[in-house]
């Protein structure tokens, strides 16, 4: 039995990974001779009814695609050694495949029809994994990812409803009225809505914390390169939009917004998983905030530079957990470097990516955003949000190698670390080298033209000062334990309110629910088991009850009575019969 399924899981990574390659040929091969491919297909033709299904095939879908399959195949096959004493890795590599068709369905559609098919299909399939370990902490957090995410399905089927105005559902053809329509103006705030959701930006970003209960192969494949970088990639076709209205300020708001506090949360994680889950928020919130600026390649250049990294850094946390035996507290962890060299030179080297280190993947999208936020017209605020942010990355990165590789060994002292996993081993590596050159390749490929970004010196080395000194401090407080000296510091003042994601998680399930759920419970006292409980079904059964024992009591304490009642009765009865006759 286990034998066929390992070949399962290596019969789907090999297609995959040929299927990956192959659309990334292809998607060179389009940038190279400009070229887009709009294909329709004629699913069913009856009498003068059709059904059409439409693809866009460029460069962008072709090359999304591409790494969208590479990453699953290479999750796919980590999950061989990873989920290997799981009963139901059947099953789960064929969820996986679900939810990587699903997000293929949404990447090549230019139809919002065929996109809310991929989009509710990576909405239910990840709730499937979410409560894949089937406990009450994993159904709680299944209910807050489907739930949350159901506003933005809501939002995409209004969409489609005020499309109907155009005759077609086709988006792509109607992109260039969106700043002079007002119907398109509704349908570009619907569309932004749904990505909002999707992508976790405040008020909905209490649901990607709390996913990371799914195993951390899908943890890896959903916060890289699926299902929160489906909104994202959504804006950044419907990009047009978002430059002349006023929804681009927004969204630079929020999205800013979003990036400051995922960073400032971070810093008071102790979950390996949530760590990594709240950078990956922060990293959206980057994406969103320049994408609301106008410079969509950026943003997408950033969203496949984040794909590789942060899937690198999720396997390697989850190979640190699986040795850890299920362990995700960090301040359980401490000197892994000396125990897991190999799984730690990956971590340390994804962990650089994301905060920018120069010629790591992460440098050049990062870098060039930033470079590009000095060079535009953008206000003090969110100049501060930017760059502040960014510090906050490489302060909670260095608080995170710190607690895990530098800092003291908390774990017991007979422990089963090792790095002797070598199907997981092989995943990590095989993205450590695309971590490491997959930002330069990227950048000579998506930017054929290269521009020049002069700026004077302090601005241009300002993005490196904010990256030291955001490194400083996090491995300074971190060497402090503030923590460990004033408990009520953590408890009761604004670093609970930092740490707990501004309350969100709270406010988002006890905030919206307490109140109905109250109402409800009096309504049901005072109405259902109150007035029309005492005036409706009880009142008539009292007395019905009451008129039966008085006739009963009646009839049993007078003889003569009964009989005359009797005697009446019966003469009332011929009377009846004789006047029918």
């Amino acid at each position: 039995m286990v034998n066929s399924l390992v070949n399962y899981c290596k019969t789907s990574f090999y297609f995959l990974i040929f299927i990956s390659i192959s659309l990334f040929l292809m998607s060179m091969k389009f940038i190279l001779s400009d070229l887009v491919y709009f294909i329709e297909w004629e699913v069913l033709s009856l009498q003068s009814m059709s059904i059409v299904m439409t693809f866009l095939f460029d460069w962008m879908s072709l090359m999304f695609m591409s790494f969208v399959l590479l990453i699953s195949s290479l999750v796919i096959f980590y999950s061989n050694q990873y989920m290997e004493d799981d009963y139901n890795i059947n099953r789960f590599i064929l969820l996986v495949l679900m939810f990587v068709m699903s997000m293929m369905l949404l990447i090549i559609s230019p139809n919002l029809i065929s996109i809310l098919l991929g989009w509710d299909g990576l909405g239910l399939v990840s709730y499937c994994l979410v409560i894949y370990f089937q406990n009450v902490k994993s159904y709680n957090a299944g209910m807050l990812t489907a739930l949350s995410n159901r506003v933005g399905d809501v939002a995409l089927l209004l969409a489609i409803a005020w499309m109907l105005n155009y005759g077609s559902w086709n988006y792509i053809f109607y992109l260039d009225m969106l700043s002079t329509k007002f119907e398109m103006m509704i349908i570009g705030a619907l569309v932004m809505l749904a990505a909002m959701t999707k992508s976790a930006q405040i008020p909905f970003s209490s649901w990607l914390p709390a996913a990371m209960a799914a195993p951390t192969p899908v943890s890896a494949l959903v916060h890289s390169s699926t299902l929160v970088t489906a909104g994202v990639y959504l804006l950044i076709r419907f990009n047009v939009l978002l430059t002349d209205l006023w929804m681009g300020q927004f969204l630079l708001l929020i999205s800013g917004l979003t990036m400051f506090m995922a960073g400032l949360g971070a810093n008071f994680e102790f979950d390996l998983k949530k760590i990594i889950a709240l950078s990956t928020l922060s990293q959206l919130g980057l994406m969103m905030s320049i994408l609301s600026m106008g410079f969509y390649k950026l943003a997408f250049f950033h969203l496949l530079t984040h794909a590789l990294f942060k899937a690198l850094l999720f396997m390697c946390a989850g190979s640190i957990i699986h040795n850890m035996k299920n362990s995700q507290d960090i301040r359980m962890m401490g000197s892994l470097n000396m125990s897991m060299p190999l799984t730690c030179s990956c971590f340390n080297i994804a962990n650089l990516a994301l905060c920018g280190m120069p010629f790591l993947a992460g440098f050049y999208s990062k870098d060039l955003i930033l470079e590009m936020v000095m060079l535009s017209y953008v206000n003090t605020f969110s100049f501060f949000l930017f760059f502040f942010s960014t510090g906050l990355t490489v302060c909670y990165s260095f608080r995170l190698v710190y607690y895990s590789m530098t800092g003291e060994f908390n774990s017991s002292s007979l422990h089963p670390l090792n790095d002797k996993s070598l199907t997981m081993l092989f995943s990590i590596f095989f993205l450590m080298i695309m971590a490491i050159i997959g930002g330069s390749m990227l950048s000579w490929l998506m930017f054929l033209n290269p521009s020049m970004i002069c700026l004077p010196f302090n601005m241009k080395i300002l993005t490196l000062i904010v990256c030291l000194l955001g490194g400083s401090m996090g491995y300074l407080l971190t060497n402090v334990k503030l923590f460990f000296i004033n408990k009520g510091l953590y408890y009761y003042n604004l670093v609970y309110f930092a740490g707990s994601m501004w309350f969100m998680p709270v406010l988002s399930t006890v905030g919206i629910i307490n109140y109905p759920l109250k109402l409800g419970l009096y309504s049901f006292k005072s109405f259902d088991q109150g007035w029309s409980e005492f005036f409706g079904g009880q009142m008539l059964y009292n007395q019905l009850k009451n008129y039966s024992l008085y006739l009963q009591e009646f009839q049993n304490n007078s003889l003569k009575i009964y009989l005359l009642s009797y005697m009446l009765w019966f003469i009332i009865l011929l009377l009846m019969i004789s006047f029918i006759n």
